[in-house]
């Protein structure tokens, strides 16, 4: 193995300084409704991140590019505010990076300051524990925000929101999803959504309030490495399983329903219009609940 340099040391004793000492906690609205302002030294590096990863570590190119660039805006007294780091809060002070590290790892090599960053709150294992035990059903659907719920400029989406909602949710939404939601809701099923991205919770749960939707379930920055312990994962298996009897996962193309007695899955394929597919699904959920009053 080739020997350390001189950064990826600093990074991995960062790492072992900060091992065992911080907690992700909550971040205020006023926190994270704004881009803010952070010095380097107040950034932490993530252990779950690849860039921390001895076998793979930093993008040297990428990092000297990030650092000339720093060093043409200092010149230019210019400001860096359009692409913060993402970052989430954390105990006892500063905060943890999700997204930007080798923006960080510049800031160091040429001692930029300030950086401009991000607060996000994402979901955490107390966060979901606390979501599966207030519910009110034995039935769910789950739904993937990146690729399902959110749409492209070149699909149908539902109507965007009015001024000033508008400037602070961009995403758009995929053409007949709250109808579906709403629907799925009067048959008694808990409206699950997940992404990988690092979205804060708050603002999904927000958003969707707008168009009177209820999120029970609400998980993002799911492909995070590392958030959750084996232990952990299987305690919360075991209260979705305890307190779920049957899932629905919806996709772009099929509607997969597991949890039913004698089936181990059954899976409920189609093709239909953008413009349809959610009646398409409503139409399969019916199909589902009928068979399961025959039953």
């Amino acid at each position: 193995m080739a020997r350390a340099t001189e950064f990826e040391q600093f990074i991995a004793d960062e790492i072992e300084k900060e091992r065992g000492t911080m907690v992700p906690v909550k971040a205020s609205l006023a926190e994270r409704m704004f881009v803010k302002k952070a010095r380097w030294q107040q950034l932490h590096p993530n252990p779950d991140d690849e860039f921390c990863f001895p076998s793979i570590g930093p993008n040297y190119t990428i990092l000297s590019d990030y650092a000339d660039k720093f060093v043409r805006h200092r010149e230019a007294d210019a400001k860096i505010w359009k692409d913060p780091l993402i970052v989430q809060k954390v105990y006892p002070e500063g905060y943890m990076i999700l997204n930007g590290h080798h923006r960080w790892g510049a800031a160091i090599k040429v001692n930029y300051n300030p950086l401009p960053i991000s607060i996000v709150n994402l979901t955490q294992e107390t966060d979901i524990e606390q979501m599966i035990r207030k519910s009110q059903h034995n039935k769910r659907v789950t739904l993937d925000l990146d690729e399902v719920v959110f749409c492209g400029e070149d699909e149908p989406a539902e109507k965007g929101l009015s001024f000033p909602f508008s400037r602070w949710y961009r995403e758009r939404i995929r053409c007949g999803v709250p109808a579906l939601l709403h629907y799925l809701s009067k048959q008694d099923y808990d409206i699950w959504v997940y992404t990988a991205k690092y979205y804060s919770f708050e603002y999904i749960r927000s958003y969707f309030r707008h168009y009177s939707v209820r999120l029970d379930g609400i998980i993002t920055g799911s492909a995070r490495k590392g958030w959750m312990s084996e232990e952990t994962k299987k305690r919360m298996e075991e209260l979705m399983r305890n307190q779920y009897k049957e899932t629905l996962h919806i996709d772009s193309a099929s509607v997969v329903r597991t949890g039913q007695i004698g089936k181990r899955y059954e899976v409920h394929s189609f093709e239909a219009p953008a413009a349809e597919w959610a009646q398409t699904v409503m139409k399969i959920v019916e199909g589902i609940a009928k068979e399961r009053e025959q039953s």
